[in-house]
């Protein structure tokens, strides 16, 4: 099995319309399960303690490698990045490890 895990930072915005964008996030990303052949499970947490320094964090599980490799270009994800990640990220971080 193979983690994918990402931490977004938000760019700056308006607290309500934060709200929003960090719901349609959640909604779309964990929309996909089941979707994506090799994806084993995909979660969103929205709602960090005072002590986190970034906005979203992107939980997920693959099979193997490969299938990591396909969701990464696979459409519906692609589609969902573009739609709702992408156009409100200030940063990106990314770990992927085997376990």
């Amino acid at each position: 099995m193979v983690k994918h895990i990402i931490l977004w930072t938000l760019k700056d915005m308006p607290d309500e319309e934060k709200k929003s964008v960090k719901q349609g996030i959640k909604r779309e990303l964990e929309g996909l399960q089941g979707k994506i052949p090799g994806l084993l499970d995909i979660r969103v947490q929205t709602e960090g303690l005072a002590s986190s320094n970034t906005d979203v964090m992107l939980d997920s599980a693959f099979e193997d490698e490969e299938a990591l490799k396909n969701y990464a270009v696979h459409p519906q994800h692609v589609a969902v990045a573009d739609g709702f990640v992408r156009p409100y990220t200030e940063t990106r971080s990314c770990f992927d490890f085997s376990c």
